[in-house]
C-alpha cells in the first residue's frame, strides 16, 4: 500500500510542536489556579463567620500604590520581552529591572501591611476565621510574587553579566507567562479581598 505524501498549501507553513517550555509554564499555572480558586472560595465562604474582631471594615486599607506597582510590571515585562526579541538587550535590561523593582515595592508594600495588621490592629493569622483565610489567601500570592522575583533576579544578573541575547528569548518569555499569572491572580485577590470582602 502506498502513501501519498502531504502537499501544504503553498500560504501555510507546517504544524509544528509547541515549546515544551510554555506547555510546562501553562501546566502549572493550571495546577496554581485550581489551588487559588480553593483558596479565594474558602476565603468568601468565611467571611462574616468571624466570633470575634477586628473584621476587614475595620482594619483593611486598600493598597492602591501596591496594585498599581504590581500590575504596571506586567507592562514594563511585556516591553523587555518586545526589546530582546529585536535584539536591544539596553532596554531589555533596564525593562527587565523596572519589572524587578516594581515586585519588590509591591513585596515590601505587602510585608508592611502585615506589620501593621498585627502590630497596630492585633491581627494574626489565629486572631479569628478572618485572619486565617486573610493570611493564607494574601501569603499564598506573596509567595508566589516571592519566587517570580527570585527567577527575574537571576535573569537579571545573567542579563548585566551579558549572557541573555534574543536567541534566549524563548526562555525569558517563559519566565514572563509566569509573571503575567501573578498579577492576573493578584486582580482576583484584590477585588475579593479589598473590594467584596468589605
Amino acid at each position: 500500500m502506498s502513501t501519498v505524501p502531504l502537499v501544504l498549501p503553498a500560504n501555510e507553513t507546517p504544524w509544528t510542536l509547541p515549546s515544551r517550555g510554555r506547555v510546562g509554564m501553562f501546566s502549572l499555572i493550571a495546577a496554581e489556579s485550581a489551588i487559588f480558586t480553593i483558596f479565594v472560595v474558602a476565603y468568601l465562604f468565611y467571611i462574616g463567620k468571624s466570633l470575634s474582631g477586628p473584621t476587614p471594615r475595620e482594619v483593611l486599607h486598600i493598597p492602591v500604590f501596591n496594585t498599581i506597582c504590581l500590575l504596571s510590571s506586567s507592562l514594563t515585562i511585556h516591553l523587555a520581552l518586545n526589546a530582546l526579541r529585536a535584539g536591544k538587550t539596553g532596554p531589555f535590561r533596564s525593562f527587565w529591572f523596572l519589572t524587578f523593582a516594581l515586585g519588590a515595592i509591591f513585596l515590601i508594600g505587602t510585608g508592611r501591611e502585615w506589620g501593621h495588621l498585627i502590630y497596630d490592629e492585633g491581627l494574626t493569622i489565629s486572631t479569628n476565621l478572618f485572619g486565617t483565610t486573610y493570611y493564607s489567601l494574601v501569603g499564598l500570592h506573596a509567595f508566589h510574587v516571592t519566587v517570580g522575583l527570585v527567577g527575574l533576579c537571576i535573569v537579571l544578573v545573567l542579563a548585566l553579566a551579558g549572557r541573555v541575547t534574543r536567541e534566549h528569548v524563548e526562555r525569558v518569555d517563559v519566565l514572563s507567562l509566569y509573571w503575567h499569572f501573578v498579577d492576573a491572580v493578584w486582580v482576583v485577590v484584590f477585588i475579593v479581598v479589598y473590594i467584596a470582602g468589605r
